[in-house]
């Protein structure tokens, strides 16, 4: 992860500074990349903590096509959903957009819903009509080498309707010749400190379900940024954890899958960073 460590000293030393939508202001940077060799471990952030379980839980509720912020609250922390009134103790990271932007769409949120919109999960697997991430699994099978196994969330018919829309804008794979699969995703918008590390152990994971499920191995997943920022509420948090020496990445361990709706009987439980240590967590205020 030391190159993710560079990118942002780059941003602290070169970025420009600018107002943004959430009134706190960034350091901004345009057009980046980094690449992680899956072989090489996990790419899981070791210089501060992450919220692993924060990860799986977002990705399978994106995977499940879900609308609605309660039930990612359920999977996050696997309780029946009367028992998720209290905010404080189960709140997400979605729920506050839930209850800003999506109560402003219009949506009629409650206690035991939060709707957001077609947001991500719902673009993956009913783009009208269309199941996205069945039809990246059916093409990459049929056809390792074509050149069209891409995953888009932006759905320009749809943004408005969205409590968010998307970031992490799309993502195509790869097969190489060896049998490894890879992904490319590209960032349109990446919160540096807070929001790049989730998004780079989303995607590594993601790409791992995929690669068990086609019985291939893993390749890179690649990140490519358009705007890459840091919130000036977390500059001192960014200096602290450049500082810090990266520790030796962990092993996802997971379950062997014959399908995606195998995911259903799983839980967040089931997938393991095998080995992870890191350095102590670094708190900051998301912008939203």
């Amino acid at each position: 992860m030391k190159q993710y460590l560079e990118l942002l000293e780059y941003i602290l030393e070169n970025g420009e500074s600018r107002d943004d939508r959430t009134g706190t202001g960034v350091l901004s940077s345009f057009g980046h990349q980094l690449r992680f060799n899956l072989q090489d471990g996990f790419p899981a952030v070791t210089t501060k903590s992450l919220a692993w379980k924060g990860v799986v839980s977002e990705l399978l509720w994106f995977i499940e096509g879900s609308d609605d912020e309660r039930r990612l609250a359920e999977i996050r922390f696997q309780k029946d959903r009367s028992e998720l009134t209290d905010l404080d103790k189960f709140s997400t990271i979605w729920t506050d957009n839930a209850d800003n932007q999506g109560v402003s769409l219009g949506y009629a949120n409650s206690d035991t819903i939060k709707k957001l919109g077609p947001v991500y999960g719902v673009q993956w697997r009913d783009w009208g009509g269309k199941d996205q991430i069945q039809d990246l699994i059916d093409g990459i099978r049929s056809n390792p080498m074509g050149r069209r196994h891409i995953l888009s969330a932006w759905n320009v018919e749809k943004i408005d309707s969205m409590a968010l829309p998307p970031c992490h804008v799309m993502s195509q794979f790869y097969v190489s010749t060896d049998g490894r699969l890879s992904c490319q995703m590209y960032q349109r918008s990446a919160d540096m400190f807070l929001g790049v590390p989730f998004n780079i152990a989303s995607y590594a994971l993601l790409l791992a379900i995929l690669a068990n499920i086609l019985d291939l191995e893993l390749g890179d997943f690649i990140h490519s940024f358009g705007d890459a920022h840091i919130y000036k509420n977390s500059l001192e948090q960014v200096k602290e954890q450049i500082k810090r020496e990266p520790k030796k990445l962990p092993a996802l361990v997971m379950p062997n899958l014959e399908s995606i709706e195998c995911l259903k009987d799983l839980s967040i439980d089931d997938f393991i960073l095998d080995g992870y240590e890191s350095h102590p967590a670094i708190k900051a205020q998301m912008a939203i």
